[in-house]
């Protein structure tokens, strides 16, 4: 037996893009059939949903060790502990979190160097985001959609990552809220509360700008009537790991830089 496990599965994307991140990437035996990140990780075989896991496959790949996230893969963790399998189960639902979930995952692979270094450089370059998004004279107020029916509203993750970025959050008294089901909104709230833009992120189907903009209502939204509907793909922003950190941010704040300025120069003339 090695020191460290050698034969890891890997039931969501993060902790398979972060073991590839750190150069333990050949660690990794079985990934979720919704990877993405890395390119090459999508090549392993695909042993789970997020809410289902093909149980006879990960038997066959010998794991030593199985990671997962949050409560929604509570169920799929306890028949692989009864199984007799040793599993790990991150909660992260923070940008901390995120952090802490990437210097723990080093720690259990003997990583635990390039760990603090990976995340020490993600919190510097959000600090980067951070500063550019400071001379602001006026924060766009931003709509992120997680979900289109029910509408809910932006996980805490997103929620900071967009502040960061530059935007100001409609919702924040809901960014505490771990469920979706805790963060459903009205459609006719978020016309009272008029986001200049509305981010949209539909986990596992395509963005229709066209049914957003068509709601009953909506035309009066400032992001509605000045065509500022974007979407960014739910693999950079609802995976709670490196790639909301980097390619997420820095479309966020590519969005929201582009419409504060629009704004600036609307009211300049």
């Amino acid at each position: 037996m090695t020191a460290y496990p050698s034969r890891i599965v890997c039931l969501t994307e993060e902790t398979t893009e972060t073991l590839y991140l750190l150069g333990e990437g050949d660690r990794v035996v079985g990934v979720s059939g919704y990877t993405v990140r890395p390119p090459e990780a999508r090549s392993k075989p695909r042993i789970s949903a997020f809410i289902h896991a093909n149980y006879e496959r990960i038997e066959a790949l010998e794991p030593d060790l199985v990671l997962g996230f949050s409560d929604l893969q509570g169920e799929i963790a306890a028949d692989l502990v009864k199984r007799g399998y040793p599993v790990v189960i991150f909660n992260q639902r923070t940008v901390a979190g995120i952090l802490q979930m990437i210097r723990m995952l080093g720690a259990l692979v003997g990583s635990g160097p390039r760990a603090e270094a990976l995340a020490d450089r993600l919190e510097m370059d959000l600090e980067f985001y951070r500063t550019a998004a400071a001379p602001l004279a006026r924060r766009p107020r931003v709509f992120f959609e997680e979900w289109d029916d029910p509408l809910i509203s932006g996980i805490r993750w997103v929620e900071e990552l967009i502040e960061l970025a530059g935007g100001q959050p409609i919702f924040p008294e809901l960014r505490k809220a771990a469920l979706g089901k805790e963060r459903i909104v009205d459609p006719d709230e978020v016309i009272r509360r008029a986001p200049d833009i509305i981010i949209a992120s539909w986990c596992g189907k395509p963005v229709k700008k066209d049914v957003i903009a068509a709601r009953p209502g909506w035309s009066e939204i400032p992001a509605v009537s000045n065509g500022q509907i974007y979407e960014v793909k739910s693999s950079v922003i609802l995976q709670p790991g490196p790639a909301a950190l980097t390619d997420g941010i820095r479309e966020l704040q590519q969005i929201i830089m582009r419409v504060a300025k629009s704004a600036g120069r609307r009211r300049a003339g």
